[in-house]
């Protein structure tokens, strides 16, 4: 089945610009939301980018290490423009939210820390909880369907995704695996094997950070973290706690605490988190080395494979593969929401509010989540100082 992309694109490079920008400034809710967000918005209502090209990044995106969502939105960006249209994809829906960071950074640092933060993310996180939930459901709707060998990848990856609290990357390859043979078997299997499009960032491993400038430790901690981390942005918390804290001191357990804080209640992938921490490192160039340092290979392991993608992805064991990884990521995805509902969901009123939130979703299905995420909020600055004096 032919896509979208082997036709002139339905809409200009820059409002593909635009719309990154805006949902970089006003996407809440992780990964998982912002996918969900993509899929509604380019898939169903505008019809830029077609099913199986969508199903093509999200697949990509969960095999290569670095942001699920950085790298869905430069490969779409990718699919009808290339790599001038994925580069500025990439920078669109980063930056919004890297400069709120950086202005946050600025005012933590001025400031003395952002009390309010507790009180706004007691709110806004129990609101996520729900917004990642329906898009969770959205997404294993069209992806997993009625297909009993899909979900039980799904339920596989969901099952181990809530016990280990993390993404297993090798369950992904090991799905598309399982589904291409059993799909769509190979006459033999002494061909070609598929040649995965491989950086080598672990040269940076073998540097010694400690002999360069702070700058330059910077930039080999944090290429580090977006060459070897896979999956959601929230898996890189661990790996930036163990160098930013443990390791290297730069940080401590409060300022760490507070900077994942930052990125859960700013809009954008939550991996930009590492902008605040290299902001409270090192200013405003700190905050500059370690974003471009954390997305740059996450753009280079997009790109790179991009057009292999693209050639071979419709044939019956590349696209069965492909739909194997699709439904392990939504599967990895769904587990997800429930490791972050019981880190938000604490009492009695983050309960309401996250079921408020899927109730109104589920009932006005073009209510706006910025709207939603503003409303919870602003209940949160009001009920928690009433709960926690």
């Amino acid at each position: 089945m032919e896509t979208t992309s082997t036709f002139a694109p339905r809409y200009s490079l820059w409002q593909l610009v635009q719309y990154m920008l805006r949902l970089g400034a006003l996407g809440f809710g992780g990964p998982v939301a912002l996918a969900g967000y993509m899929h509604r918005d380019l898939v169903e209502r505008r019809g830029w980018i077609s099913e199986s090209d969508y199903k093509e990044g999200l697949a990509l995106a969960q095999l290569a290490p670095g942001p699920m969502a950085a790298q869905l939105a430069i490969y779409l960006g990718y699919v009808h423009y290339r790599v001038i249209g994925a580069s500025l994809a990439g920078v669109a829906f980063v930056l919004p939210s890297f400069l709120m960071v950086v202005a946050l950074g600025w005012a933590y640092r001025q400031f003395g820390g952002l009390q309010w933060m507790q009180a706004v993310f007691y709110g806004v996180g129990a609101a996520v909880v729900g917004i990642i939930a329906i898009s969770a459901h959205k997404l294993a709707s069209k992806s997993v369907g009625k297909d009993p060998l899909k979900w039980s990848i799904f339920l596989l990856l969901a099952a181990t995704t809530l016990i280990t609290e993390s993404e297993i990357a090798w369950l992904f390859i090991a799905a598309g695996v399982v589904n291409w043979l059993w799909r769509a078997p190979p006459a033999w299997l002494r061909g070609k094997p598929l040649h995965a499009i491989a950086a080598t960032p672990f040269a940076l491993s073998a540097l010694n950070a400690a002999d360069l400038p702070l700058l330059g430790q910077l930039g080999v901690f944090f290429a580090k973290a977006g060459a070897f981390v896979f999956g959601s942005g929230l898996a890189i918390v661990p790996f930036l706690y163990g160098g930013v804290v443990t390791e290297h001191h730069w940080l401590n357990d409060k300022q760490f605490v507070d900077a994942v804080a930052v990125a859960m209640i700013t809009p954008g992938p939550v991996v930009i988190t590492v902008g605040f921490i290299g902001y409270l490192i090192a200013g405003f160039w700190g905050a500059c080395v370690a974003a471009l340092a954390t997305f740059i290979p996450c753009y280079l392991f997009t790109i790179l494979p991009a057009p292999y993608f693209k050639r071979y992805g419709k044939l019956p064991g590349i696209a069965a593969f492909v739909d194997g990884v699709t439904a392990a990521a939504v599967g990895a995805i769904t587990g997800s929401v429930i490791v972050i509902a019981k880190r938000s969901i604490t009492d009695l009123p983050t309960i309401l509010l996250a079921l408020t939130t899927v109730a109104l979703l589920w009932r006005f299905k073009k209510l706006q989540e910025p709207i939603i995420v503003v409303a919870a909020a602003l209940i949160g600055l009001a009920i928690f100082p009433l709960l926690h004096r």
